[in-house]
């Protein structure tokens, strides 16, 4: 399905501001010189494709108006009246359409640029390009703050990657976010099993993983879930709650 200028549009200032993250956070040291040229190549050949979509648009355009301004003066040749009823229609109608359009046309916007996010994160975590992944969730998180997917896995690759870098304040930059999701959406499984199993790898903290665990256990979680959860389980007694 084709997408209009503004959704175009809003995606190309998306994928800049990406770029200009990465170049930030590439000076400042937060990544490394491959780590920033990866996310760097994916987002110019989105950018690339999406401002040739935009062009097109653009270049279609001309063609749409002089359809257009054909048809009206064959209707308008047919009758005064009938121009003059057309007029009333269009006076009376319009203010509504374009209301309509507009607040339509950039939710859905959002929710489009939210899903293909939220998408090349999952492929980017499958792949193992972690920084990559984190880049998209903290896009998702710019359009919608309170995503509960995003600010989980963003707190659990800001935990796993400041645990491995020894890094004090990105560790609590992750727990923060993952507090923030269980608060914001305590029904999430995601949520609280990435909280449980930072709470287990916190010392002194295996009481609070229980706690999380249990609750992790009556949301249901899928299949993958429990199957991340159960060395932790299994460790804390409650692998029989599991099955």
């Amino acid at each position: 399905m084709s997408r209009t200028h503004q959704q175009l549009r809003d995606e190309i200032a998306l994928r800049e501001a990406s770029l200009a993250d990465a170049e930030r956070e590439l000076g400042a040291g937060e990544l490394s010189v491959a780590q920033a040229r990866a996310i760097e190549t994916r987002e110019r050949a989105a950018l690339a494709a999406a401002r040739a979509e935009l062009a097109q648009l653009r270049d279609d355009a001309p063609a749409r108006t002089k359809r257009r301004r054909r048809r009206w003066l064959l209707v308008s040749g047919l009758a005064c009246f009938l121009a003059a009823a057309v007029i009333v229609l269009f006076a009376s109608l319009s203010p509504r359409q374009a209301g309509t359009s507009i607040t339509g046309s950039v939710q859905l916007g959002h929710a489009q640029q939210i899903t293909q996010l939220l998408t090349e994160a999952q492929a980017d975590v499958a792949n193992g390009n972690e920084v990559a992944a984190l880049s998209a969730y903290q896009q998702i998180l710019k359009l919608d703050p309170t995503n509960a997917a995003a600010l989980s896995e963003t707190g659990w690759l800001e935990f796993s990657a400041g645990s491995s870098r020894h890094d004090v304040t990105l560790v609590d930059l992750g727990i923060k976010d993952l507090t923030t999701a269980i608060a914001d959406a305590p029904r999430n499984a995601a949520a609280r099993l990435y909280y449980a199993i930072v709470a287990y790898k916190t010392p002194g903290n295996r009481a609070l993983a229980k706690d999380q665990f249990a609750v992790f256990l009556r949301l249901h979680p899928s299949i993958a879930q429990v199957a991340i959860a159960e060395p932790y389980l299994r460790a804390l007694g409650l692998l029989k709650g599991a099955q």
